[in-house]
């Protein structure tokens, strides 16, 4: 067995590896066609010779260290990012300690606070923020409440109001204005008497007359309401509501001319009776008829609203 055998202990030859001669420590291979030790790694950086020191011995290089030796620079450059980031949190977290530990000492009561009175502090400081939140709503709601009650006061108010017109004029203490009619009733005595300008109210009325008064020929007026009577005066001539008119009259009305105007012409109507007594009815439309007499206010002694 020869030495290299003895070398591996296996008792065979070990394969010779790349780049390292198979023969002998110091001998170069015997193969003629081997190739040579320095063309096997050339991409190996080439160092510079180390200057000898006196006295001591260069340290032999292992064949192949020089390839695994290559690669150190990156390492490097991840350990020395790494010290970084730690550099910069670590920064970070002292300036932290550094602001709340000023913060910290600026309330020397709070500093010397236990832990649970800083709790009970807390818990009374939340209670209070709710507090003030319900309060807050609660003021928001009122006010939105008296938003609403003063439209709603607003257009009470306002209803109230046209109501009140509206009474006023149907009891004839406002006066009137609006389209209509003007009627002329004129003839003997007979033709005109009171039942018939009495019959002419009553179908104006039935037609949706809204406001009427009836003149006389000396220009008096009155108003004429729901309770206004007509009575024959003698000697000739009309009392309405206790004041003495004298013919022709003419009665103003405010309403829809056409359907007055019906109304007054159907037949056996007013103007059929007026024409047959051997008088004249005469109606004239107008935009704009004026209501202007006022009756009194009655003043009431018996009858009182339902509660």
């Amino acid at each position: 067995m020869s030495e290299e055998h003895r070398e591996t202990g296996t008792g065979w030859p070990q394969p010779a590896e790349p780049g390292r001669p198979s023969g002998p420590a110091g001998e170069p291979d015997p193969r003629p066609d081997a190739p040579d030790p320095d063309e096997l790694s050339p991409l190996a950086p080439v160092e510079p010779a180390a200057p000898e020191q006196e006295g001591v011995p260069e340290p032999a290089e292992e064949p192949g260290a020089s390839a695994a030796g290559a690669k150190p620079a990156p390492v490097s450059r991840r350990l020395t990012s790494a010290g970084a980031m730690i550099a910069v949190l670590l920064a970070l977290l002292g300036f932290t300690l550094v602001v709340q530990l000023k913060t910290t000492s600026t309330d020397p009561t709070l500093a010397a606070t236990r832990e649970e009175d800083l709790v009970r502090i807390s818990s009374d400081l939340d209670s209070r923020e709710r507090r003030l939140r319900q309060d807050i709503e609660a003021l928001e709601e009122s006010q939105r409440q008296l938003r609403s009650g003063e439209q709603g006061r607003q257009a009470a108010l306002e209803e109230a109001t046209r109501r009140a017109d509206e009474l006023g004029i149907l009891a004839g203490t406002l006066p009137a204005v609006g389209p209509g009619l003007s009627v002329r009733f004129e003839g003997p005595e007979k033709a005109v008497e009171a039942e018939r300008i009495l019959d002419a109210v009553q179908e104006l009325r039935g037609a949706g007359a809204e406001a009427m008064q009836i003149a006389g020929a000396d220009g008096t007026a009155m108003r004429i309401i729901a309770s206004t009577y007509f009575v024959d005066a003698s000697g000739g001539g009309l009392v309405v509501d206790g004041r003495r008119l004298t013919g022709p009259y003419v009665i103003s009305v405010i309403g829809d001319p056409a359907t007055l105007r019906t109304a007054l012409n159907i037949p056996g109507g007013v103007v059929a009776s007026v024409e047959e007594a051997g008088g004249n009815v005469t109606p004239v439309d107008s935009e704009a008829v004026e209501v202007s007499q006022l009756h009194a206010p009655i003043k009431l002694e018996h009858a009182r609203p339902v509660s």
